[in-house]
């Protein structure tokens, strides 16, 4: 996988940890530093331990299966991204509250539930043979950014563009199946 087909599934994985951050960054009053640092690690970890995890499972029969990689790794990934447009026509709101929980009793739930798209992802990326220690820690690097920054924006614009990340994140992950596809056909 190259570094730009990396960034791009990257971008994709932490597009639902970008909409939730820019949520928390609506609901907290006066957004500091400390509030988006805790946010990025809860949600950049997150998303580098559950890539793993879905490769270090699927490793295990990825070598029984390799004829039929490239179509496991596309119908997950489009399964994935194909959720998160779809999760755009409704009201998918991951916080209730009208103020910042940053405990571990509410941030852990949203972690886990922004990162299980990456652990499909990690059993897709057991299929293509790849060098993971990289490869999850440029997925939590770019999610943790990603939600520090969000957390920025939705202190500042609100959920107005909420909707429109995650359905980004979608058709990148959509469009990286159907490469992935097309190479192990004619590859």
């Amino acid at each position: 996988m190259s570094w730009p087909e990396l960034l791009l599934l990257s971008v994709g994985l932490s597009m639902d940890a970008f909409a939730v951050a820019v949520t928390i960054g609506l609901t907290i009053a006066k957004s500091r530093a400390k509030n988006a640092l805790i946010v990025g690690l809860y949600f950049g970890l997150f998303q580098a331990v559950m890539p793993l995890i879905g490769y270090l499972a699927a490793s295990q029969f990825a070598g029984h299966i390799t004829r039929y990689s490239h179509w496991i790794a596309f119908g997950l990934l489009c399964i994935i991204g194909g959720k998160m447009i779809y999760s755009c026509k409704g009201d998918n709101d991951l916080l209730e509250t009208s103020e910042a929980n940053l405990s571990t009793k509410k941030m852990l739930p949203l972690a886990v539930a922004t990162s299980i798209d990456a652990l499909a992802v990690g059993v897709s990326l057991a299929f293509l043979y790849i060098d993971i220690a990289p490869t999850v820690a440029f997925i939590g690097i770019t999610t943790f950014a990603m939600s520090v920054v969000g957390v920025g924006i939705g202190n500042i614009f609100g959920v107005k563009y909420k909707s429109k990340a995650v359905f980004i994140g979608g058709v990148i992950l959509v469009l990286m199946g159907i490469k992935i596809l097309i190479e192990g056909i004619l590859g």
